[in-house]
């Protein structure tokens, strides 16, 4: 058995003890194939349970050092990280956030999916913050299918600042598939902002929170 299927195992009857996730829509999801989860981002505790939710394997990026701790928490995030498909990125500037995007391409190119916060990182006052047209680079790159999905609740049990999660409950709502393709005559620039947009529009109407004209703070924790 694999670590992934090992971990997922042990963390999903957890989660649903703590958590007790409604789940909603997980017939949208396609068992194969390239695959693009999109979604809002209002805890740290969100690239965990959409994989765990999800009916199919989710590599979602993961701050590189997560991987590199020391001492036995250290060891215990790396194999959390490890088990939950996360690839480990350094932070900061365009090459990094093109080097990411490289490596969510290869996840795509491979078959597998791959779950992206279009915000860039949680929102701290619940709002849906701009997209940041990456997730409309993979997807035009790709051409694989973008599913967009809500997360509701994890802000409540693990809000900015909180070390530990609380019990409480959470519901992820997976919307129907988006395929993107670029239009004739349209810009590569405006093709992404575009796609962006609508993949937002998406998230939404899932979600149902109010929305900023601006993007989020990414020096905010992610």
């Amino acid at each position: 058995m694999s670590i992934q299927s090992l971990t997922r195992m042990l963390l999903l009857p957890l989660s649903r003890v703590a958590f007790r996730p409604i789940v909603e829509g997980r017939e949208h999801v396609p068992l194969d194939g390239p695959l693009i989860l999109a979604a809002n981002h209002l805890s740290f505790l969100d690239s965990f349970i959409i994989p765990l939710m999800t009916p199919r394997p989710v590599a979602f990026l993961a701050k590189a050092e997560y991987f590199t701790g020391t001492g036995l928490k250290g060891r215990l995030t790396r194999e959390l990280m490890t088990g939950l498909e996360a690839i480990p990125v350094q932070r900061g500037g365009h090459r990094a956030a093109q080097e990411s995007l490289e490596l969510a391409l290869g996840v795509l190119n491979d078959g597998g999916a791959f779950g992206i916060h279009p915000e860039g990182s949680r929102s701290r006052d619940g709002r849906l913050y701009r997209g940041r047209t990456g997730v409309a680079w993979l997807a035009l790159a790709s051409g694989a299918p973008v599913v967009p999905v809500a997360v509701l609740g994890t802000d409540r049990i693990q809000p900015v600042g909180a070390k530990l999660p609380r019990p409480g409950r959470v519901t992820i709502r997976f919307g129907a598939p988006l395929r993107f393709t670029q239009p004739p005559g349209l810009s590569v620039a405006r093709a992404r902002r575009q796609t962006t947009d609508d993949i937002m529009r998406a998230i939404q109407t899932l979600s149902g929170q109010p929305t900023a004209d601006t993007y989020n703070d990414l020096s905010a924790a992610a």
